[in-house]
């Protein structure tokens, strides 16, 4: 009988193979991006002047370790319920700013709020507390930043279209793409009428 030969496989373009499967792979698989908060940190200071605050000024939300908000310490809220009441807070107009450059304070005299004596006095006075618990999943604690952020957005947007006919969005569009000296004096002065104050204490062991 005639001898027969293994045949053999031609693996020659397996590494070619291989290797256009690791190219694939590598483009259509997609990455997971970390969300945050952008935040600009303060200087460090030496000297640390003692500031009076008067607790009226001064929001307090707890989350506690199963995402439950507590406003003032008793009333429960939803995360949709954020936004609304840090926009009474802040723009409840109910007393004078804080002197500046030896002047005195003055009213506010473009907030729209309820001018409630047990509340705020300026927007340059109210404070947003936001305390966590250690439990408090990162997920919630982003959402209620992000309700607290577009109050103060839509307050801004508000006086934006008062004074200037544009919305703040707009205004910062445009400080991006063109810049100028005009636009960036409406931002800083928008930005001042209703500076963002959050104060974050140590989350709850």
């Amino acid at each position: 009988m005639a001898r027969r030969e293994n045949s053999e496989i031609n693996a020659g373009s397996m590494a070619d193979i291989a290797f256009l499967l690791l190219i694939f792979f590598l483009v259509t698989t997609t990455m997971d991006v970390d969300s945050g908060i952008s935040r600009k940190l303060p200087e460090k200071s030496e000297d640390t002047p003692e500031v009076v605050i008067k607790e009226k000024n001064v929001l307090d939300i707890v989350v506690n370790r199963n995402n439950q908000i507590l406003v003032e310490g008793d009333q429960q809220v939803q995360v949709t319920d954020i936004k609304r009441i840090a926009m009474d807070f802040i723009d409840n107009g109910g007393g004078l700013s804080a002197p500046k450059d030896g002047k005195p304070g003055e009213p506010c005299d473009y907030c729209k709020g309820a001018k409630d004596p047990t509340s705020s006095d300026h927007p340059s006075k109210a404070i947003i507390s936001l305390q966590s618990d250690r439990g408090t999943t990162y997920g919630m604690y982003i959402s209620i930043q992000n309700e607290i952020e577009a109050a103060y957005n839509e307050l801004r947007n508000r006086l934006a279209l008062q004074k200037y006919k544009r919305s703040y969005k707009d205004l910062l569009r445009d400080y991006k793409d063109n810049g100028g000296k005009k636009i960036k004096e409406k931002i800083d002065f928008l930005k001042e009428s209703y500076p963002q104050i959050i104060s974050e204490p140590e989350p709850i062991k």
